[in-house]
């Protein structure tokens, strides 16, 4: 009867199943068991380009149409999220301060980097993330986390930055115009080491494209996954999250490597 129903002959259907799944089809099989194992190690962050970057390094042979097709059919979803934006004005702007990185390009780590602040809720509070990135590597090389937005936490992540990672001065540092980077005591530090400081025009939202790429990442892929009930837990899940970000995130931007093997690469 589910023969007629599907019109299928009987010989048809008995040849079928004498036969098996092809070897495509088991090819699929184990191809998906090794897309849902990367894809759980990143705690379904990656989407179809990254997973299939992470297989080929491991040596597994497919293509990147291949592995869309297997992710869409077990449902594997990449997690995003919207971009995070601060709307709030500053009108404490000092002009002089200009964008002075708009036309160089860093060839080297330590010569550019960028740095932002962003708002995380916990226990009905709120906590600000101070954070900076070596611009030509992507890599994390300093974060603070704060009960005030002043210049006290941009400049402590700044200092405890700078001892781990600059051996010279000519660092160019580039933020947006928040009153923690344009406070006199902020820029009168910056001067005194012999680092540039540099901000965004003024109406240019993409001038700190890789800051408001990072804390997009962070906030999609693992802060608003996660529950937080004492600060201690927050600071426990960035503390592992940046070591993920700079140890074993991909990243398209610098060929599907992770920031410090990127580093280690590059010399």
């Amino acid at each position: 009867m589910l023969c007629r129903v599907y019109g299928v002959s009987r010989f048809g259907y008995r040849s079928w199943k004498e036969r098996g799944p092809s070897a495509r089809s088991l090819r699929d099989i184990e191809l998906t068991k090794d897309i849902e194992r990367v894809f759980g190690d990143v705690d379904g962050i990656y989407g179809s380009p990254k997973i299939h970057e992470a297989l080929k390094q491991e040596g597994v042979e497919v293509g990147v149409n291949r592995v869309a097709r297997l992710m869409r059919e077990n449902s594997l979803k990449a997690r995003c999220a919207r971009i995070y934006r601060n709307h709030v004005k500053n009108n404490r702007f000092y002009a002089s301060i200009r964008n002075e990185i708009v036309n160089l390009e860093a060839t080297g780590i330590n010569q550019i980097w960028v740095g932002d602040v962003t708002y995380l809720w916990v226990n009905e509070e709120w906590r600000y993330l101070a954070v900076i990135l070596d611009k030509y590597s992507r890599k994390v090389v300093g974060w603070s986390l704060s009960k005030k937005r002043n210049c006290d936490l941009t400049l402590d992540v700044f200092k405890r930055a700078a001892r781990k990672r600059l051996k010279h001065s000519g660092l160019y540092f580039h933020s947006d115009r928040g009153s923690e980077y344009v406070a006199s005591r902020y820029q009168a530090w910056l001067k005194a080491q012999g680092f540039v400081q540099s901000m965004n025009r003024k109406g240019v939202m993409n001038d700190n494209a890789e800051m408001e790429s990072f804390f997009h990442q962070f906030k999609a892929e693992k802060y608003h996954r996660s529950d937080f009930v004492t600060e201690k837990e927050l600071r426990a899940m960035v503390v592992e999250y940046v070591r993920f970000y700079n140890q074993k995130r991909l990243h398209s931007s610098i060929g599907y490597l992770t920031p410090e093997q990127y580093e280690a690469r590059m010399g």
